[in-house]
């Protein structure tokens, strides 16, 4: 149960946008970039690394939500090892099946980047960027790797700071992930205005 009373049954971060509309804007807009803008790195691959640093601060919500949105965009051959339906709803288990994915030697180099983000800032060295640039990462790729995995963690502890609600159904969130590929993350800001004006 929530720590504060959210006025709304959406669950995640959802519940804090709709709750709080102001901020759920430049939030939604800041995601739509980092893991929808235009990159050279896919967009499934930027889903990854959310799911992978969110898996690591244990944010059931973000990892089984970006797990199915990665899920829901990646070539056949990821899919196939990245997420088991019926495992989606465990904690840690989307990010942990990342590493064992068939995924390039540069997106692995990347996540090493975000690994080192996820524990202090601090950690990321030149050695991990240069490992990043040796199998061929830019230097838009690894502050954009950078900057995802720090709003991450921003994002992880926004959700759980306040105890917001996960899903336990693998469906909810398999179920969301269609819709986002076509809509992206701004209809959520919209939808929380919408319903903060009906609420006035």
């Amino acid at each position: 149960m929530p720590h504060i009373d959210l006025g709304n049954d959406q669950p995640g971060i959802r519940s804090l946008f709709y709750f709080r509309p102001e901020t759920a804007e430049p939030l939604c807009a800041l995601v739509e970039v980092l893991l929808r803008g235009p990159s050279t790195l896919e967009r499934w691959e930027r889903e990854l690394i959310a799911t992978h640093v969110s898996g690591l601060n244990e944010c059931r919500y973000c990892t089984n939500t970006h797990g199915a949105y990665a899920c829901a965009q990646a070539p056949a051959e990821v899919k196939l090892d990245l997420v088991r339906t019926e495992n989606i709803a465990v904690p840690g288990r989307v990010g942990g099946d990342i590493l064992a994915a068939p995924i390039s030697d540069k997106l692995r180099a990347l996540i090493a980047v975000a690994e080192a983000v996820q524990q202090t800032g601090q950690a990321v060295t030149l050695e991990l960027v240069e490992a990043a640039r040796a199998q061929g990462a830019t230097d838009l790729e690894v502050h954009d790797t950078v900057l995802i995995a720090a709003a991450f963690c921003m994002f992880n502890r926004y959700v759980d700071g306040l105890a917001t609600v996960a899903p336990e159904d693998p469906a909810n969130y398999l179920q969301r992930a269609g819709l986002f590929v076509q809509n992206g993350y701004l209809p959520t800001a919209e939808a929380a205005r919408a319903h903060q004006a009906a609420h006035i």
